[in-house]
């Protein structure tokens, strides 16, 4: 070759073994014991020798941590000393105690000599409060109880009694009172003023000049015209009214007195129109009260398909049907709303197994669905009776008697008298019964018969003169517009002479320095 290029044979750069020597070289220790697996996996090759090295390698480790582990000892804890009573208020000294756990903490410290008592500490020329009077309390004790000498709480007492009787003074009424200075410590503090809402319709009002309580007594102007609320039934009555403005006391008795003539579960319908009529009162000052129920209708086709007015007759107040005739009731009314589940005759106790008497007839219900009464009764028994469980009976007078069993509650009393429709309890499941249902019986002089054969009608008539003023009064009420009752009120002129508000005598005697 030319040049000065370098030749390498194979034997050269890879040495060839000797003739006569092993074709492999054996590794050394080193290299044997940097390939053994001491802890090889004991899930495979079971029982050789690679799995028993690995085993003795596991006990040996095992065995070693078991040998050297400390043991586990509990700890000694000293137990805080308790501390003294002087300790103890040191330490609370030094908290930080919330205002609602009454903030008391905090180093106290005694009076210095740069302390001098008062002669006499300065009193308030005025005390402005509110006192209210409760039931069975009498305006003169109220007085007395808000620091007022017992001859003057006479005095003021006897002259309110000439603008308005105590007697009308309902409880809970807030009386507004301006104290003023005393002559001396040991004496009561004056009424300088006094301010009250005597009666819905009147305020009284007493200020101090020269010496002498003036009372004024201020008229408030009330419009007593009943409140008309119409509207469509929809998906609920009770509902649409109470969205309509209806007081639910009223919507409940409109509810009642509807249902002694139609069923308000199937007989009203979704497009017919309630007409409810309520005693309304509302004052210039803008209160308002709602009383009874007045005037109960039904519409249906713009046409009446019921018109219920209550009238007094022999002192008593009853609901008549406006057809002329006065009010007309067709056999007992349902004593719960529940279907019948169970009629009068023989049939197989459910609990006892054998045959025997059912002397009335079983209505299912939902627990604690309203129980009414047939009709107008007395209550004789009112508690538990036997199987019947909670149990009430009923004497409607002429030999005719109704009991209702198994009930949740009762809500009469022994020597009540109810009424038609009346609540008398609510459906239960007590006594021996299977499941929440009313058990109603219907008893003629003693003895049960079945209520489905029992009718009767009572009827009440209204002639001549009381007809006609019951018409009269009808078209009456029917005249007034929906709403009218909620127009603005006139106020009224004021009596006597004029004395200015209670705070401004008390801002006029207090810049006077009275």
């Amino acid at each position: 070759m030319s040049g000065n290029a370098a030749a390498l044979t194979m034997s050269q750069a890879v040495p060839l073994p000797r003739a006569g020597a092993d074709s492999v070289a054996r590794p050394d220790w080193r290299d044997r014991l940097a390939g053994l697996d001491l802890v090889p996996d004991l899930g495979a090759n079971i029982g050789s020798g690679e799995w028993w090295r690995g085993l003795a390698t596991l006990t040996l480790l095992c065995g070693s941590a078991i040998a050297t582990f400390p043991g586990v000892r509990p700890l000694t804890v000293t137990t805080p000393t308790a501390l003294d009573a002087a300790d103890f208020n040191e330490a609370r000294g030094q908290m930080i105690v919330p205002l609602a756990l009454g903030g008391d903490s905090g180093r106290h410290m005694a009076a210095t000599d740069a302390v001098r008592p008062l002669a006499q500490t300065p009193e308030r020329p005025q005390i402005e409060l509110t006192a209210t009077l409760g039931r069975g309390d009498s305006f003169a004790r109220l007085l007395e109880r808000s620091g007022v000498g017992k001859v003057e709480a006479q005095a003021i007492a006897e002259k309110v009694s000439g603008a308005v009787p105590l007697a009308d003074i309902a409880p809970g009424t807030r009386v507004d009172l301006i104290l003023g200075r005393r002559a001396a410590r040991t004496m009561p503090r004056p009424v300088d003023a006094l301010a009250m809402r005597a009666r819905f319709d009147l305020r009284i009002e007493m200020e101090r000049i020269g010496g002498q309580l003036v009372l004024r007594r201020i008229p408030i102007a009330v419009d007593a015209t009943p409140l008309r609320i119409r509207g469509r039934v929809g998906d609920s009555l009770y509902r649409s009214a109470r969205a309509a403005g209806a007081p639910p006391q009223a919507i409940q008795s409109y509810l009642r007195v509807i249902g002694q003539q139609i069923s308000v579960g199937s007989g009203v319908r979704a497009n017919d129109e309630y007409d409810i009529i309520v005693e309304h009162r509302r004052a210039e000052t803008g209160e308002s009260e709602t009383g009874k129920l007045l005037y109960a209708g039904l519409v249906r086709g713009g046409k009446p398909r019921l018109s219920m007015l209550e009238w007094n007759v022999g002192g008593r107040a009853q609901w008549f049907e406006a057809s002329g005739v006065g009010q007309q009731r067709g056999g007992m009314a349902r004593p719960a709303n529940g279907r019948i589940t169970s009629t009068f005759g023989m049939r197989r106790h459910p609990i006892l197994g054998y045959k025997r008497m059912h002397s009335g007839i079983d209505f299912g219900g939902g627990y604690g669905a309203p129980i009414f009464a047939v009709t107008d009764g007395v209550v004789t028994m009112a508690g538990r009776n036997g199987g019947y469980g909670n149990y009430v009976r009923l004497n409607h007078g002429n030999g005719l008697g109704s009991g209702y069993g198994h009930m949740s509650r009762i809500a009469v009393r022994s020597g009540q008298r109810v009424s038609r429709g009346q609540v008398i309890g609510y459906i239960g499941s007590t006594g021996l019964s299977t499941g929440p249902h009313l058990h109603y019986e219907l008893y003629r002089n003693g003895r049960a018969v079945n209520p489905s054969s029992v009718t009767f009608v009572t009827r009440a008539l209204l002639e001549g003169k009381e007809l006609a003023a019951f018409r009269a009064r009808i078209r009456e009420l029917t005249a007034i517009a929906p709403g009218v009752a909620l127009a603005p009120v006139a106020p009224k002129q004021i009596e006597g002479p004029k004395l200015g508000s209670l705070a401004d005598v008390a801002s006029k005697r207090a810049g006077a320095g009275l």
